[in-house]
């Protein structure tokens, strides 16, 4: 059995759809430059997980609700774009009715996992 530290990051989002569009180098040496397509059913949250560098994300289609750890929760629609510091807890939940689709860019370092899993608040 697997505990919740030790699962691959990638098990908070085992409902989700991942897409890894592009990797490539960043200016900043040790950094890259990953782009990812996610898709979120109505009713699922994604599980509080950090990143270790920033994520820059845009709403493709429907609505999510996203928390970020000490920020006021936000309610983004297609067309609205967020940004998350790195290593900061957050959470993106859809709130139908339809599949929500982001795309996000993060700029990380590359000796890390993309995610990793986050205590909730």
């Amino acid at each position: 059995m697997t505990s919740e530290a030790t699962r691959p990051a990638d098990a908070l989002a085992a409902t989700l759809t991942r897409t890894e569009i592009q990797r490539a180098p960043f200016s900043v040496p040790g950094r890259e430059i990953v782009q990812v397509r996610t898709e979120i059913p109505a009713g699922v949250a994604s599980g509080w997980h950090t990143h270790p560098g920033e994520e820059v994300g845009y709403i493709v289609a429907g609505t999510v609700q996203m928390q970020i750890r000490d920020r006021p929760t936000l309610v983004l629609h297609a067309g609205d774009g967020f940004c998350i510091p790195p290593g900061t807890p957050h959470n993106a939940l859809d709130l139908g009715p339809d599949t929500g689709v982001m795309l996000s860019t993060y700029l990380v370092d590359v000796d890390r996992p993309l995610s990793a899993v986050a205590a909730a608040p």
